[in-house]
């Protein structure tokens, strides 16, 4: 049981490049089996963080393991969603461009102060995760953009924002911190509270 999470990971990663494999090589038919691992790939996700903490293996490896895992794991989709609509994607290059600057920027600030990677799992990232799911739903599965994808966005800054202000509030580094909010709490000397959302 406890090597579980592990293999989730390792599945999800794995489906990373069967993904790009299939957007690239494959195309058009392989647009449902695209979708059907990406569902997938969420319930791995989901249940990685659930049975590591049941099992007592639930450590900073993994979570770092797990969030970079799911940073590949997502832009393969994003690759995919390029290889499959082209011209959706490239209409819609500001904001997607956007989205590259924030998720860099979290990286560059935490590797500046910390000299790590930033790992906190923030509620409002989770929340971003799922609109993601959705908007790649109707990049894949409808070949549009529209509200999907609007919505993304505008998560993706949010989430962006506060993941850098957690960062910045920390006084040290530390995983799995469910917002800003929480990390200014850290900050001022609060007692840490444990908070499970998906994983």
């Amino acid at each position: 049981m406890k090597n579980i999470p592990y293999l989730l990971i390792l599945s999800r990663f794995i489906s990373a490049f069967v993904i790009l494999y299939l957007g690239y090589y494959v195309g058009d038919s392989a647009r449902k089996y695209i979708l059907i691992l990406m569902y997938l790939g969420l319930f791995t996700d989901i249940f990685d963080g659930i049975i590591a903490r049941k099992t007592g293996v639930s450590s900073e490896k993994l979570r770092r393991l797990d969030s970079q895992t799911d940073l590949v794991f997502w832009l393969s989709l994003g690759f995919a969603s390029y290889f499959l609509n082209p011209e959706v994607i490239i209409n819609e290059w500001k904001s997607i461009l956007l989205i590259f600057i924030m998720e860099a920027s979290c990286y560059i600030v935490s590797i500046w102060k910390f000299r790590k990677e930033t790992c906190t799992h923030a509620f409002i990232s989770k929340m971003w995760g799922l609109s993601l799911l959705l908007a790649f739903t109707y990049l894949i599965g409808f070949q549009e953009a529209g509200w999907a994808f609007n919505l993304t966005v505008i998560l993706g800054l949010i989430s962006h924002l506060d993941v850098i202000l957690i960062i910045i509030f920390l006084p040290k580094w530390q995983y799995d911190v469910p917002s800003c909010y929480h990390a200014l709490k850290i900050k001022n000397g609060k007692q840490r509270k444990k908070t499970i959302f998906f994983n």
